[in-house]
């Protein structure tokens, strides 16, 4: 498990990239004991002008400037128990933050930063929190609609890496040639047939655009039949 961070460390990242109208992403870099590993931060501008931080990174000050200028930082959600790496100085940046986490990942949030709500209202109908359903509670995702269409984010239900990112992350299904559900996942679920139905749901969603995950390249290329594949390895 990733060490919490006690002060403002910027780790290897990229740039902010924005993939639709007040939708950004921008990916970094840990060096976990075996492997190196990609992960991404998401942020969302609501109808107010304030951001809705996923997964938060510490970037540098120039990319924290853009971010910024972006919106005002109101809402960080801890989307599950290990990605909490940087939630206590994002709070000590910006005191004002409103802490989300689902409520299975709740406790271990707390051990590291106060949660101020399970189940948000962004008070943005274009803007939804979703606790996953079949994971326990364990899992957040958003739900973004755009008028070029809708973007889901999940956290560690699916990855996509590319092949080459290491023989430990293709051994567990973080990185493959196709988009995988992760075998810690697969081996902690206790409600297979919950969160394949979940999966089905959201490949039903309006206009469904593109799949951003917290490991791994958003998938953009007909998100609903590759949410309806992945749902179908549940089976």
């Amino acid at each position: 498990m990733p060490k919490i961070l006690e002060e403002w460390k910027v780790l290897p990242h990229g740039r902010l990239s924005e993939v639709d109208d007040g939708l950004w992403t921008v990916t970094g870099e840990l060096h976990m004991p075996l492997t190196p590993l990609q992960r991404r931060m998401t942020v969302v501008r609501l109808n107010t002008g304030d951001l809705v931080i996923y997964s938060a990174i510490a970037l540098d000050e120039p990319q924290m400037a853009a971010l910024e200028a972006a919106g005002r930082p109101a809402w960080l959600i801890v989307p599950g128990d290990l990605h909490r790496m940087d939630a206590k100085i994002w709070k000590a940046r910006y005191p004002d933050l409103r802490v989300v986490a689902p409520s299975g990942a709740q406790k271990a949030a707390e051990d590291v930063v106060h949660v101020d709500a399970t189940d948000p209202d962004f008070g943005d109908e274009a803007v939804r929190f979703v606790t996953v359903s079949g994971m326990a509670g364990h899992e957040a995702a958003l739900i973004v609609r755009r008028a070029a269409g809708t973007t889901l984010i999940v956290n560690d239900i699916i990855g996509n890496m590319p092949h080459d990112s290491g023989f430990v992350l293709r051994l567990t299904g973080f990185a493959g040639d196709e988009p995988h559900i992760p075998v810690p996942i697969k081996m902690s679920l206790k409600e297979k047939e919950t969160l394949r139905a979940q999966l089905e749901a959201w490949a039903d969603l309006p206009d469904l655009k593109r799949i951003i995950m917290s490991h791994g390249e958003p998938i953009t290329r007909d998100a609903p039949a590759q949410l309806r594949a992945l749902a179908d390895t549940l089976g």
